[in-house]
Protein backbone atom coordinates (compact mmCIF):
# COMPACT_ATOMS: atom_id res chain seq x y z
CA UNK A 1 0.00 0.00 0.00
CA UNK A 2 2.84 2.40 0.89
CA UNK A 3 4.42 1.66 -2.51
CA UNK A 4 1.17 2.31 -4.21
CA UNK A 5 0.73 5.94 -2.38
CA UNK A 6 4.22 6.80 -3.55
CA UNK A 7 3.47 6.21 -6.79
CA UNK A 8 -0.06 7.71 -6.95
CA UNK A 9 2.02 11.01 -5.25
CA UNK A 10 4.72 11.15 -8.08
CA UNK A 11 2.43 10.81 -10.91
CA UNK A 12 0.17 13.54 -9.54
CA UNK A 13 3.55 15.54 -9.22
CA UNK A 14 4.19 15.42 -12.83
CA UNK A 15 0.62 16.06 -13.34
CA UNK A 16 0.57 19.00 -11.40
CA UNK A 17 3.86 20.35 -12.38
CA UNK A 18 3.18 20.53 -15.93
CA UNK A 19 -0.50 21.97 -15.02
CA UNK A 20 1.51 25.04 -13.09
CA UNK A 21 3.75 25.38 -15.96
CA UNK A 22 1.69 25.83 -18.89
CA UNK A 23 -0.97 27.76 -17.15
CA UNK A 24 2.41 30.60 -15.89
CA UNK A 25 1.33 31.69 -19.90
CA UNK A 26 -1.56 30.65 -21.34
CA UNK A 27 0.04 31.26 -24.69
CA UNK A 28 3.52 29.27 -25.48
CA UNK A 29 3.75 25.80 -24.59
CA UNK A 30 7.84 25.31 -24.97
CA UNK A 31 10.68 27.80 -25.41
CA UNK A 32 9.80 30.94 -23.35
CA UNK A 33 7.23 31.46 -21.03
CA UNK A 34 7.80 34.59 -19.32
CA UNK A 35 10.50 37.43 -19.44
CA UNK A 36 10.69 40.20 -16.73
CA UNK A 37 13.69 41.27 -14.67
CA UNK A 38 15.91 38.57 -15.25
CA UNK A 39 19.44 38.65 -14.99
CA UNK A 40 20.65 38.88 -18.53
CA UNK A 41 23.28 36.24 -19.90
CA UNK A 42 23.12 33.15 -22.14
CA UNK A 43 22.03 30.02 -21.59
CA UNK A 44 23.91 26.95 -22.34
CA UNK A 45 22.26 23.02 -21.76
CA UNK A 46 22.41 20.05 -23.78
CA UNK A 47 19.08 18.35 -24.16
CA UNK A 48 19.14 14.75 -22.93
CA UNK A 49 18.10 13.28 -26.35
CA UNK A 50 20.06 15.23 -28.52
CA UNK A 51 23.27 15.52 -30.03
CA UNK A 52 23.49 19.11 -30.23
CA UNK A 53 24.31 21.57 -27.59
CA UNK A 54 22.36 25.16 -27.28
CA UNK A 55 23.58 28.49 -26.14
CA UNK A 56 20.11 30.70 -25.87
CA UNK A 57 19.66 34.35 -24.65
CA UNK A 58 17.23 34.87 -22.22
CA UNK A 59 14.32 35.64 -25.36
CA UNK A 60 14.93 31.81 -26.11
CA UNK A 61 16.85 33.05 -29.83
CA UNK A 62 19.80 30.67 -30.41
CA UNK A 63 23.32 32.50 -29.83
CA UNK A 64 25.63 29.36 -30.71
CA UNK A 65 25.08 26.21 -31.24
CA UNK A 66 27.18 22.55 -31.34
CA UNK A 67 26.90 19.14 -32.58
CA UNK A 68 28.77 15.95 -31.31
CA UNK A 69 28.36 12.12 -33.11
CA UNK A 70 27.64 11.25 -29.13
CA UNK A 71 24.26 11.53 -27.27
CA UNK A 72 25.25 13.92 -23.93
CA UNK A 73 26.89 12.27 -20.87
CA UNK A 74 25.24 14.31 -18.80
CA UNK A 75 27.21 17.92 -18.20
CA UNK A 76 28.51 20.39 -20.21
CA UNK A 77 30.61 23.51 -20.00
CA UNK A 78 31.81 26.72 -22.02
CA UNK A 79 35.37 27.21 -20.94
CA UNK A 80 36.80 30.62 -21.20
CA UNK A 81 38.66 30.26 -24.22
CA UNK A 82 35.11 29.29 -25.91
CA UNK A 83 35.06 25.93 -25.90
CA UNK A 84 32.77 23.32 -25.33
CA UNK A 85 33.84 20.86 -22.73
CA UNK A 86 31.04 18.13 -23.09
CA UNK A 87 30.89 14.49 -21.69
CA UNK A 88 29.72 11.92 -24.49
CA UNK A 89 28.04 8.41 -24.19
CA UNK A 90 30.55 6.11 -25.89
CA UNK A 91 28.59 2.67 -24.11
CA UNK A 92 25.88 2.38 -21.25
CA UNK A 93 26.19 -0.36 -18.35
CA UNK A 94 23.28 -2.28 -17.83
CA UNK A 95 23.12 -1.08 -14.09
CA UNK A 96 23.14 2.61 -14.79
CA UNK A 97 23.74 5.46 -17.63
CA UNK A 98 27.21 5.53 -18.70
CA UNK A 99 29.46 8.32 -20.91
CA UNK A 100 32.76 6.98 -21.51
CA UNK A 101 33.55 10.00 -24.04
CA UNK A 102 35.29 13.46 -23.09
CA UNK A 103 35.37 16.02 -25.98
CA UNK A 104 36.34 19.51 -26.41
CA UNK A 105 35.24 21.76 -29.60
CA UNK A 106 36.02 25.17 -30.43
CA UNK A 107 34.11 28.30 -30.72
CA UNK A 108 33.41 26.93 -34.67
CA UNK A 109 31.98 23.63 -33.25
CA UNK A 110 35.53 21.64 -34.61
CA UNK A 111 36.74 19.32 -32.60
CA UNK A 112 40.10 19.59 -31.11
CA UNK A 113 40.17 16.52 -28.43
CA UNK A 114 38.71 14.02 -27.58
CA UNK A 115 39.65 11.29 -24.88
CA UNK A 116 37.51 7.67 -24.41
CA UNK A 117 37.77 6.53 -20.94
CA UNK A 118 35.49 3.31 -20.91
CA UNK A 119 36.65 -0.78 -20.86
CA UNK A 120 36.02 -3.66 -18.82
CA UNK A 121 37.49 -2.08 -15.46
CA UNK A 122 36.47 1.47 -15.98
CA UNK A 123 33.70 3.93 -17.24
CA UNK A 124 33.77 7.45 -17.50
CA UNK A 125 30.26 8.31 -16.23
CA UNK A 126 27.76 11.33 -15.10
CA UNK A 127 29.88 14.19 -14.53
CA UNK A 128 33.21 15.91 -15.39
CA UNK A 129 34.92 19.91 -14.62
CA UNK A 130 37.20 21.97 -15.83
CA UNK A 131 39.95 23.00 -13.62
CA UNK A 132 41.34 26.35 -14.17
CA UNK A 133 44.81 24.81 -15.34
CA UNK A 134 43.22 23.55 -18.29
CA UNK A 135 42.67 19.66 -16.97
CA UNK A 136 39.75 18.39 -16.24
CA UNK A 137 37.93 15.83 -13.69
CA UNK A 138 36.10 12.85 -14.15
CA UNK A 139 34.29 10.58 -12.33
CA UNK A 140 34.64 7.05 -12.93
CA UNK A 141 32.80 3.69 -12.07
CA UNK A 142 35.79 0.80 -11.92
CA UNK A 143 34.84 -2.79 -10.89
CA UNK A 144 35.95 -4.89 -8.14
CA UNK A 145 35.27 -8.39 -8.31
CA UNK A 146 33.47 -10.41 -6.01
CA UNK A 147 36.02 -11.82 -4.06
CA UNK A 148 37.93 -8.78 -3.47
CA UNK A 149 34.72 -6.79 -2.60
CA UNK A 150 34.04 -9.41 0.57
CA UNK A 151 37.75 -10.00 1.34
CA UNK A 152 37.09 -5.95 1.74
CA UNK A 153 34.45 -6.50 4.39
CA UNK A 154 31.45 -6.38 2.29
CA UNK A 155 28.30 -8.90 3.40
CA UNK A 156 28.04 -11.57 0.97
CA UNK A 157 24.67 -11.90 0.85
CA UNK A 158 24.19 -8.16 -0.04
CA UNK A 159 26.82 -8.64 -3.80
CA UNK A 160 25.89 -9.83 -6.78
CA UNK A 161 29.18 -11.25 -9.10
CA UNK A 162 30.55 -7.63 -9.25
CA UNK A 163 30.73 -4.65 -7.30
CA UNK A 164 31.39 -0.87 -9.06
CA UNK A 165 32.57 1.35 -6.82
CA UNK A 166 33.75 5.48 -7.50
CA UNK A 167 36.96 7.33 -8.37
CA UNK A 168 38.29 10.64 -9.26
CA UNK A 169 40.99 10.89 -11.72
CA UNK A 170 42.89 14.32 -13.51
CA UNK A 171 42.92 14.49 -16.79
CA UNK A 172 45.70 16.89 -18.73
CA UNK A 173 44.64 16.47 -22.28
CA UNK A 174 47.59 15.78 -24.85
CA UNK A 175 47.35 16.33 -28.39
CA UNK A 176 44.09 15.48 -30.35
CA UNK A 177 43.24 11.90 -28.48
CA UNK A 178 45.14 11.63 -25.54
CA UNK A 179 45.51 12.10 -22.18
CA UNK A 180 47.94 12.12 -18.94
CA UNK A 181 46.13 10.88 -15.70
CA UNK A 182 48.00 12.97 -13.58
CA UNK A 183 46.33 12.40 -10.07
CA UNK A 184 43.65 9.51 -8.77
CA UNK A 185 41.39 9.59 -5.83
CA UNK A 186 39.74 6.18 -4.91
CA UNK A 187 37.13 5.28 -2.68
CA UNK A 188 38.25 1.49 -2.03
CA UNK A 189 41.08 3.00 0.09
CA UNK A 190 38.64 4.98 2.67
CA UNK A 191 36.48 2.26 3.91
CA UNK A 192 34.96 1.12 7.48
CA UNK A 193 32.90 -1.79 7.88
CA UNK A 194 31.88 -3.82 11.09
CA UNK A 195 30.44 -6.58 9.09
CA UNK A 196 33.09 -9.43 9.86
CA UNK A 197 35.98 -8.50 11.96
CA UNK A 198 38.15 -10.95 10.47
CA UNK A 199 38.32 -8.87 7.04
CA UNK A 200 39.88 -5.99 6.27
CA UNK A 201 38.25 -2.27 7.12
CA UNK A 202 36.95 -3.43 10.48
CA UNK A 203 36.04 -0.68 12.90
CA UNK A 204 33.16 1.52 14.68
CA UNK A 205 31.65 3.09 11.90
CA UNK A 206 30.30 5.60 14.27
CA UNK A 207 33.92 6.75 15.05
CA UNK A 208 34.54 7.02 11.30
CA UNK A 209 32.78 9.78 9.58
CA UNK A 210 35.79 10.59 7.33
CA UNK A 211 35.47 7.21 5.96
CA UNK A 212 32.64 5.24 3.94
CA UNK A 213 30.84 2.17 5.29
CA UNK A 214 30.75 -1.08 3.12
CA UNK A 215 27.50 -2.14 4.16
CA UNK A 216 25.41 0.92 3.80
CA UNK A 217 22.48 0.65 1.58
CA UNK A 218 24.41 -2.51 -0.10
CA UNK A 219 22.53 -4.35 -2.10
CA UNK A 220 23.20 -6.78 -5.33
CA UNK A 221 22.91 -3.90 -7.41
CA UNK A 222 26.23 -3.22 -8.52
CA UNK A 223 26.08 -0.09 -8.83
CA UNK A 224 26.14 0.91 -4.93
CA UNK A 225 27.21 4.52 -4.57
CA UNK A 226 26.20 6.56 -7.72
CA UNK A 227 28.14 9.75 -7.45
CA UNK A 228 26.26 12.50 -10.22
CA UNK A 229 28.35 15.35 -9.45
CA UNK A 230 31.25 17.16 -8.98
CA UNK A 231 32.59 20.45 -8.67
CA UNK A 232 36.27 21.68 -7.74
CA UNK A 233 37.00 24.95 -6.23
CA UNK A 234 40.35 26.59 -6.92
CA UNK A 235 41.12 28.83 -3.77
CA UNK A 236 40.50 25.79 -1.56
CA UNK A 237 41.74 23.25 -3.01
CA UNK A 238 39.39 21.12 -2.61
CA UNK A 239 37.01 18.67 -4.66
CA UNK A 240 33.15 18.26 -3.77
CA UNK A 241 31.17 15.36 -4.76
CA UNK A 242 27.12 14.34 -4.76
CA UNK A 243 26.63 10.67 -3.68
CA UNK A 244 23.05 9.90 -4.73
CA UNK A 245 22.86 6.51 -3.06
CA UNK A 246 23.84 7.78 0.12
CA UNK A 247 21.97 10.80 0.14
CA UNK A 248 25.04 13.01 0.86
CA UNK A 249 27.46 15.52 -0.47
CA UNK A 250 31.08 15.44 0.98
CA UNK A 251 34.59 17.31 0.36
CA UNK A 252 37.97 16.05 -0.40
CA UNK A 253 41.42 16.98 -0.30
CA UNK A 254 42.99 18.07 -3.74
CA UNK A 255 45.94 19.41 -2.10
CA UNK A 256 47.71 15.87 -2.76
CA UNK A 257 49.62 13.45 -4.66
CA UNK A 258 48.13 10.17 -5.66
CA UNK A 259 49.95 8.26 -3.03
CA UNK A 260 49.14 10.65 -0.31
CA UNK A 261 44.97 10.57 -1.82
CA UNK A 262 45.08 6.73 -0.99
CA UNK A 263 46.18 7.67 2.44
CA UNK A 264 44.47 8.90 5.93
CA UNK A 265 47.36 11.41 6.67
CA UNK A 266 49.51 14.09 4.69
CA UNK A 267 48.68 16.14 1.86
CA UNK A 268 47.52 19.95 2.50
CA UNK A 269 44.77 19.59 4.98
CA UNK A 270 47.00 16.27 6.49
CA UNK A 271 44.08 14.18 6.11
CA UNK A 272 45.17 12.60 2.65
CA UNK A 273 42.49 11.27 1.19
CA UNK A 274 39.80 10.71 3.94
CA UNK A 275 36.34 12.71 3.76
CA UNK A 276 36.82 16.56 4.99
CA UNK A 277 33.17 16.87 5.03
CA UNK A 278 29.84 15.05 4.38
CA UNK A 279 26.42 16.08 4.56
CA UNK A 280 22.87 15.52 3.90
CA UNK A 281 22.25 11.71 5.87
CA UNK A 282 24.52 11.27 9.04
CA UNK A 283 22.78 7.53 9.11
CA UNK A 284 25.41 6.88 6.40
CA UNK A 285 27.97 6.94 9.03
CA UNK A 286 25.59 5.86 11.97
CA UNK A 287 25.41 8.68 13.25
CA UNK A 288 21.47 9.69 12.64
CA UNK A 289 18.01 7.94 11.74
CA UNK A 290 15.44 9.04 8.83
CA UNK A 291 14.51 11.91 10.84
CA UNK A 292 18.14 13.51 10.61
CA UNK A 293 18.12 12.95 6.93
CA UNK A 294 18.24 16.47 4.38
CA UNK A 295 18.91 15.47 0.96
CA UNK A 296 17.24 12.82 -1.07
CA UNK A 297 18.83 11.60 -4.18
CA UNK A 298 20.34 15.22 -4.55
CA UNK A 299 21.88 16.67 -8.21
CA UNK A 300 24.47 19.16 -8.74
CA UNK A 301 26.17 20.10 -5.57
CA UNK A 302 28.56 22.82 -5.99
CA UNK A 303 30.82 25.85 -4.66
CA UNK A 304 28.86 29.01 -5.32
CA UNK A 305 31.02 31.40 -7.53
CA UNK A 306 32.92 34.27 -5.97
CA UNK A 307 31.06 37.20 -7.98
CA UNK A 308 27.75 35.83 -7.10
CA UNK A 309 25.40 35.98 -3.90
CA UNK A 310 26.55 33.86 -1.05
CA UNK A 311 29.52 33.12 -2.54
CA UNK A 312 31.80 30.01 -1.09
CA UNK A 313 28.30 28.42 0.40
CA UNK A 314 26.99 24.94 -1.26
CA UNK A 315 24.39 25.01 -3.84
CA UNK A 316 22.60 21.82 -4.32
CA UNK A 317 19.59 20.64 -5.69
CA UNK A 318 17.73 18.26 -3.66
CA UNK A 319 15.39 16.34 -6.31
CA UNK A 320 13.24 15.04 -3.00
CA UNK A 321 12.55 11.36 -3.87
CA UNK A 322 12.01 9.22 -0.74
CA UNK A 323 11.18 12.37 1.51
CA UNK A 324 10.18 10.95 5.55
CA UNK A 325 6.95 12.85 4.36
CA UNK A 326 4.67 10.50 2.86
CA UNK A 327 2.33 12.49 1.32
CA UNK A 328 5.02 15.29 0.48
CA UNK A 329 7.05 14.34 -3.01
CA UNK A 330 8.60 17.52 -4.09
CA UNK A 331 11.54 19.04 -4.52
CA UNK A 332 13.72 22.10 -3.46
CA UNK A 333 16.84 24.11 -3.84
CA UNK A 334 19.01 24.05 -0.31
CA UNK A 335 22.31 26.53 0.07
CA UNK A 336 24.12 25.53 3.36
CA UNK A 337 26.89 27.23 5.18
CA UNK A 338 29.18 24.36 6.64
CA UNK A 339 31.52 25.81 9.53
CA UNK A 340 35.15 26.43 9.41
CA UNK A 341 37.21 26.65 12.84
CA UNK A 342 40.41 29.41 12.52
CA UNK A 343 42.20 26.30 10.54
CA UNK A 344 40.08 26.32 7.65
CA UNK A 345 38.74 23.07 8.68
CA UNK A 346 35.62 21.47 8.68
CA UNK A 347 33.99 21.32 12.17
CA UNK A 348 32.47 18.09 13.80
CA UNK A 349 31.54 18.33 17.18
CA UNK A 350 32.41 15.10 19.15
CA UNK A 351 29.69 12.19 19.16
CA UNK A 352 27.30 14.79 16.89
CA UNK A 353 26.43 14.09 13.02
CA UNK A 354 28.65 17.03 10.50
CA UNK A 355 26.82 20.64 10.75
CA UNK A 356 24.68 22.91 9.82
CA UNK A 357 21.37 21.28 11.53
CA UNK A 358 19.26 23.20 8.62
CA UNK A 359 20.11 24.46 5.20
CA UNK A 360 20.96 28.57 5.32
CA UNK A 361 18.43 29.32 2.63
CA UNK A 362 15.39 26.98 0.84
CA UNK A 363 13.36 27.70 -2.03
CA UNK A 364 10.67 25.23 -3.06
CA UNK A 365 6.94 26.48 -4.31
CA UNK A 366 4.52 27.66 -2.57
CA UNK A 367 2.59 24.16 -3.65
CA UNK A 368 5.44 21.92 -3.11
CA UNK A 369 3.73 19.02 -5.20
CA UNK A 370 4.55 21.69 -7.91
CA UNK A 371 8.08 21.68 -8.25
CA UNK A 372 9.37 18.07 -8.08
CA UNK A 373 11.68 16.47 -10.15
CA UNK A 374 12.88 12.28 -10.05
CA UNK A 375 16.02 12.71 -11.69
CA UNK A 376 19.12 15.04 -13.05
CA UNK A 377 18.47 18.74 -12.53
CA UNK A 378 20.72 21.95 -11.00
CA UNK A 379 20.76 24.81 -9.30
CA UNK A 380 23.06 28.08 -9.50
CA UNK A 381 22.89 31.39 -7.53
CA UNK A 382 23.64 34.35 -10.15
CA UNK A 383 25.40 37.83 -8.70
CA UNK A 384 22.19 39.39 -8.60
CA UNK A 385 20.60 37.21 -5.57
CA UNK A 386 18.66 35.24 -8.24
CA UNK A 387 18.52 31.68 -8.84
CA UNK A 388 18.56 29.69 -11.87
CA UNK A 389 16.98 26.41 -11.28
CA UNK A 390 17.09 23.30 -13.72
CA UNK A 391 13.71 21.04 -13.33
CA UNK A 392 15.64 18.52 -15.63
CA UNK A 393 13.05 15.92 -15.45
CA UNK A 394 10.54 18.27 -17.52
CA UNK A 395 13.18 19.99 -19.02
CA UNK A 396 12.10 23.22 -17.37
CA UNK A 397 14.92 26.25 -16.22
CA UNK A 398 13.38 29.10 -13.89
CA UNK A 399 15.18 32.12 -12.46
CA UNK A 400 13.67 33.32 -9.13
CA UNK A 401 14.77 36.80 -7.67
CA UNK A 402 15.77 37.41 -4.01
CA UNK A 403 11.98 37.30 -3.38
CA UNK A 404 11.83 33.97 -4.37
CA UNK A 405 9.12 35.17 -7.07
CA UNK A 406 9.97 33.70 -10.62
CA UNK A 407 11.56 36.47 -12.81
CA UNK A 408 11.89 34.32 -16.04
CA UNK A 409 11.32 30.53 -17.75
CA UNK A 410 11.80 28.19 -20.25
CA UNK A 411 10.98 24.66 -21.75
CA UNK A 412 13.19 22.71 -23.82
CA UNK A 413 11.80 21.95 -26.90
CA UNK A 414 13.84 19.31 -27.87
CA UNK A 415 12.97 16.37 -27.40
CA UNK A 416 13.57 12.61 -28.19
CA UNK A 417 10.64 12.63 -31.12
CA UNK A 418 12.50 15.70 -32.41
CA UNK A 419 11.67 19.27 -31.73
CA UNK A 420 8.33 20.59 -30.29
CA UNK A 421 6.48 23.53 -32.20
CA UNK A 422 4.00 25.61 -29.88
CA UNK A 423 0.93 23.86 -29.06
CA UNK A 424 2.39 21.00 -28.68
CA UNK A 425 2.62 19.21 -25.22
CA UNK A 426 5.93 18.69 -24.33
CA UNK A 427 7.78 15.30 -22.94
CA UNK A 428 10.64 13.46 -22.83
CA UNK A 429 12.57 16.63 -23.18
CA UNK A 430 14.85 15.98 -19.90
CA UNK A 431 18.25 17.79 -19.54
CA UNK A 432 21.14 17.31 -16.60
CA UNK A 433 21.69 20.68 -16.25
CA UNK A 434 21.12 24.36 -17.15
CA UNK A 435 24.37 27.10 -16.96
CA UNK A 436 24.18 30.93 -17.03
CA UNK A 437 26.89 32.79 -18.32
CA UNK A 438 26.30 36.75 -17.92
CA UNK A 439 27.19 38.89 -20.78
CA UNK A 440 30.79 39.57 -19.63
CA UNK A 441 32.08 36.20 -19.75
CA UNK A 442 35.72 35.90 -21.24
CA UNK A 443 34.68 33.31 -23.96
CA UNK A 444 32.21 35.71 -25.64
CA UNK A 445 35.19 38.27 -26.08
CA UNK A 446 35.49 39.03 -29.97
CA UNK A 447 32.39 36.74 -30.62
CA UNK A 448 29.65 38.11 -32.95
CA UNK A 449 26.86 37.06 -31.29
CA UNK A 450 23.91 37.94 -33.69
CA UNK A 451 20.51 36.22 -32.38
CA UNK A 452 19.04 33.72 -34.49
CA UNK A 453 15.93 32.12 -34.66
CA UNK A 454 13.87 30.06 -31.24
CA UNK A 455 14.49 26.58 -31.00
CA UNK A 456 11.10 25.50 -31.41
CA UNK A 457 8.73 26.20 -34.35
CA UNK A 458 5.26 27.76 -34.70
CA UNK A 459 4.70 31.22 -33.23
CA UNK A 460 6.05 32.63 -30.39
CA UNK A 461 3.14 34.35 -28.85
CA UNK A 462 5.50 36.17 -25.45
CA UNK A 463 6.96 39.74 -27.22
CA UNK A 464 10.72 39.76 -25.79
CA UNK A 465 13.45 42.66 -25.82
CA UNK A 466 16.76 42.72 -23.53
CA UNK A 467 18.39 45.86 -22.80
CA UNK A 468 21.30 44.37 -24.56
CA UNK A 469 19.13 44.33 -27.67
CA UNK A 470 18.20 47.80 -26.82
CA UNK A 471 21.70 48.70 -26.65
CA UNK A 472 22.93 47.46 -29.82
CA UNK A 473 19.49 49.44 -31.61
CA UNK A 474 21.73 52.47 -29.95
CA UNK A 475 24.75 51.37 -30.95
CA UNK A 476 22.89 50.97 -34.86
CA UNK A 477 24.58 47.30 -34.70
CA UNK A 478 22.26 44.33 -35.71
CA UNK A 479 24.06 42.06 -34.03
CA UNK A 480 25.60 42.30 -30.09
CA UNK A 481 29.72 42.62 -30.25
CA UNK A 482 31.14 41.58 -26.92
CA UNK A 483 34.16 43.76 -26.89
Amino acid sequence: MAIIVQFKRIYLSVLFSVTFYLQSNAQNTVGLLLEENSFEGYVLFAPLNSKRTYLIDKCGRQMHTWESVYYPGRSVYLLPNGNLLRAGIHEKRTFSSGAGIIQIFDWNNTLVWEYQLSNEKEIQHHDIYPMINGHVLALVWEKISREEAIENGRNPDLLGEELWVEKVVELKPKGKNEAEIVWVWRIWDHLVQDFDETKDNYGTVSRNPQLFNLNYNASKDPDWLHFNSICYNAQLDQIMISNRNFNEIFIIDHGTTTQQAAMNRQGLRKRGGDLLFRWGNPAAYNMGNKRDQKLYYQHSAAWIEYDSHNAGKIIVFNNGLGRKEPDSVYSSVEIIAPRFNIAGNYLLEPGKPYGPEAPYWTYTTPDKINFYSFNVSSAQRLPNQSTLICSGEKGYFFEIDKRKHIVWNYVNPVSLMGVFKQGDTPMNNQVYRCTLYPLSFSAFTGKNLEPGKEIESGQNLCACELKSDRNAKKRGKPSIMVE
